[in-house]
């Protein structure tokens, strides 16, 4: 899209463009992309890995994790000790075995981890832009029903930067 537009003629879009205080005829940013609807991109962006390490991450942190893991390292450690019987031993104290196990395991893990959070980052961008896309609609429909009022949107525009100086000082002191 071109960076170079004719002036606007229509004087509700001429007060939202000069709210950023620069009048170049945009009403959005250049290099934004329509969204439809989010769950559809996330379906579109889902490949099979993803949806794996996302299950795997989801399991990891249940509660059916460390059960299955506690049992397991009580087994381990009660056939290691002689507890069942002296002949099952096959990792002795202080379980080397065990330990490369889990130390893999938490390699795999962590790696799981973090391709799920890429895949969140992603879901995060995507609601972003729609949130973008729908302030922006907002904004534009609320100023076109300003004008149509006759509403003087030079004073709207400085009630709401008081405003939001107001919040942020507010937030501030916090």
């Amino acid at each position: 899209m071109s960076s170079t537009h004719s002036p606007l003629t229509c004087p509700a879009c001429r007060a939202i463009d000069q709210a950023d205080g620069v009048e170049d005829g945009n009403l959005y940013k250049v290099e934004h992309y329509r969204t439809r609807n989010e769950q559809t991109i996330i379906r579109a962006l889902l490949r099979a890995q993803d949806r794996a390490a996302d299950e795997i991450t989801s399991f990891a942190g249940s509660l059916n994790f460390v059960y299955i893991h506690s049992v397991w390292f009580g087994i381990w450690i009660a056939i290691n000790v002689g507890a069942i019987g002296a002949s099952l031993k096959f990792d002795k104290f202080p379980f080397g075995l065990l330990t490369m196990i889990v130390s893999l395991e938490a390699i795999f893990l962590s790696t799981f981890v973090m391709v799920s959070q890429n895949r969140q980052a992603a879901r995060a961008d995507v609601r972003s832009e729609l949130d973008f896309e729908t302030n922006l609609r907002s904004e534009i429909w609320s100023v076109h029903v300003g004008q149509a009022l006759g509403i003087d949107p030079t004073h709207v525009e400085a009630v709401v930067r008081k405003a939001i100086e107001g919040s942020r000082a507010q937030l501030a002191d916090r």
